[in-house]
């Protein structure tokens, strides 16, 4: 894997100097944290929690480097995917400034080769798991973990239910959806894949049924900003559902423009979005360089 020789990029720095900038009140406003609840969501790609370990290795280095990352990001609260433990979500995210829920799935235990480097490489799949790091001193409550989304099997992924409480509460879904049928429905994946849409559905239709805000958020290994999306347009059938890319382009990636991680508001979410607060945090280096194969997305609500 080739590392970043420099993770504190151009674009990096300056995210930090404007974060200094701001803390200090230079030239303009003072942040709006008592607010304003800043979301996100980040595949961080087969987080590991032992060095050079899983199907992406790591050093020190780079988990420093995601932690970096993580601290630009600057999220109230992050939903998280591909990671293999609440220890490896504290690589990135720690202890003295973030509350970590995970997913309580069971490990399947499967260990098949990594498809990077195949069985020469010896490289062998680590658990991957969903959950979030919640910005200490945020109120939260966590409900039960939404695991019909496996459909009864043990490799695939539940979703992580929590409410954070403040002015007004706001119920967020971490999700990461079968992989393998991101356009149309001829993919190997898709049967598996919409099967799980009744399931979100049906919780989406919940939290409808009882009146509350609520923000469903993670990799749904779905370009449903396509035009004529079946997976959009069964989610969104009479549901006034809003993605807040709000049909912008990736930039995370050369070859793909369109998103398949996404931050999907209810109505009553939809309107606390602050507006133009939507961002995709690039990571100013090399594709070759980037620390995960994700980008994290962030909004901002009121």
């Amino acid at each position: 894997m080739s590392k970043p020789s420099r993770p504190c990029s151009h674009l990096f720095r300056c995210w930090l100097i404007a974060a200094v900038l701001a803390l200090a009140g230079c030239g303009s406003a003072p942040p709006q944290r008592d607010a304003d609840l800043k979301i996100a969501t980040w595949n961080l790609e087969h987080l590991a929690e032992a060095d050079g370990s899983g199907c992406r290795p790591r050093s020190e280095a780079d988990y420093a480097a995601l932690r970096r990352y993580a601290e630009a990001l600057d999220a109230d609260v992050i939903a998280f995917q591909e990671v293999e433990s609440i220890s490896a979500a504290r690589r990135v995210f720690p202890a003295d400034r973030y509350e970590i829920v995970f997913s309580d799935r069971p490990d399947s235990g499967n260990r098949g080769y990594c498809r990077r480097g195949g069985p020469e490489a010896g490289l062998q799949i680590r658990r991957q798991s969903v959950g979030f790091a919640i910005r200490k001193g945020v109120p939260y409550t966590r409900h039960p973990d939404l695991r019909e989304l496996a459909l009864g099997n043990p490799d695939l992924r539940w979703g992580v239910d929590v409410t954070v409480r403040g002015r007004q509460p706001l119920r967020l879904l971490a999700l990461h959806l079968k992989s393998g049928c991101s356009t149309g429905d001829r993919g190997e994946a898709c049967p598996t894949l919409f099967e799980q849409v009744p399931v979100i559905e049906r919780w989406i239709d919940a939290r409808r049924a009882e009146g509350g805000d609520f923000v469903l958020l993670g990799d749904w290994n779905r370009r449903m900003s396509l035009a004529g999306d079946a997976v959009w347009a069964s989610l969104n059938d009479d549901r006034a559902l809003v993605d807040a890319a709000g049909g912008r382009n990736a930039s995370c990636k050369q070859r793909y423009r369109d998103f398949i991680d996404h931050i999907v508001l209810g109505p009553g979410a939809a309107g606390r979005l602050r507006p133009g607060s939507f961002e995709e945090i690039t990571y100013g280096v090399p594709e070759a360089e980037h620390p995960s194969d994700h980008c994290p997305i962030a909004v901002s609500l009121h």
